[in-house]
């Protein structure tokens, strides 16, 4: 993938710290600013998240294209989000989650439960932009406790179709928390590598539907779309309540 330019970023900086006496490895991280409404600039918009990234760590520590786009589509859709309870699943440097946030919903910002590195990133996060946001670990198809106290309105998900290994389990969470949650709908975003048959798949395979479906590239500001590569598509979906059913283990 390549990662998605932001409108202005800081240089990249060396860390380091001390452990029982020893210098621990240099980590190197950057502070990109992303800003909405108005030019998307600097000196005019109407909202700025500054997101850290550590350029020398995993893809959980990067901002990549999905998530601007993502954002984006939480920014322009402000209004019904203002008010609602968010989860963000494999939020990772969480952009869309923060700008939901920032817009007045009540969020819930979700990594892989033993990545303490992100998950310690994204608290970073929430401090740097001064959000009050829950932090959670949560493992696709883990069926820990804290999963059943989340009845989100929307579920987010930025390029979270990236492991054709992980898909079972990403889209058993999704079904559970859609089922735990009556209404509530799954938005993502992923780069449409093999076609939206991929996609369909899954949905019916998971008793899902597709309520909405657009070109990533649509409705983002030409700003950013220039700075952006790839196919990405949005997609929202629901449960669809004539076909809902856990697949059978054959």
């Amino acid at each position: 993938m390549d990662t998605a330019a932001s409108a202005s970023t800081s240089a990249p900086q060396a860390e380091t710290g001390q452990r029982s006496g020893a210098a621990a490895p240099l980590r190197m991280t950057t502070v990109s600013a992303h800003y909405f409404g108005g030019a998307s600039s600097d000196r005019d918009h109407d909202l700025r998240v500054d997101i850290i990234e550590n350029i020398e760590e995993d893809y959980g520590m990067f901002v990549w294209p999905c998530s601007v786009i993502l954002a984006e589509y939480v920014w322009q859709q402000r209004s019904r989000f203002t008010g609602s309870r968010i989860v963000e699943l494999g939020a990772g440097t969480s952009l869309p989650g923060l700008v939901a946030a920032k817009v007045g919903a009540d969020v819930t910002l979700t990594d892989i439960a033993h990545n303490t590195e992100v998950l310690n990133n994204i608290r970073q996060v929430c401090g740097l932009n001064n959000v009050n946001c829950t932090v959670l670990g949560l493992t696709w198809g883990e069926w820990d406790e804290p999963i059943f106290d989340l009845h989100p309105d929307v579920i987010l998900g930025a390029d979270v179709l990236y492991d054709s290994a992980k898909f079972d389990d990403l889209f058993a969470t999704i079904t559970f928390l859609l089922e735990n949650s009556p209404g509530a709908v799954f938005i993502t975003t992923y780069h449409n590598r093999s076609g939206h048959h991929l996609i369909e798949f899954l949905m019916v395979k998971w008793g899902l539907k597709c309520l909405k479906l657009l070109d990533g590239f649509s409705f983002l500001p030409s700003c950013k779309a220039a700075s952006l590569q790839g196919n990405i598509q949005l997609v929202e979906i629901a449960l669809d309540k004539e076909k809902t059913k856990w697949p059978s283990a054959d």
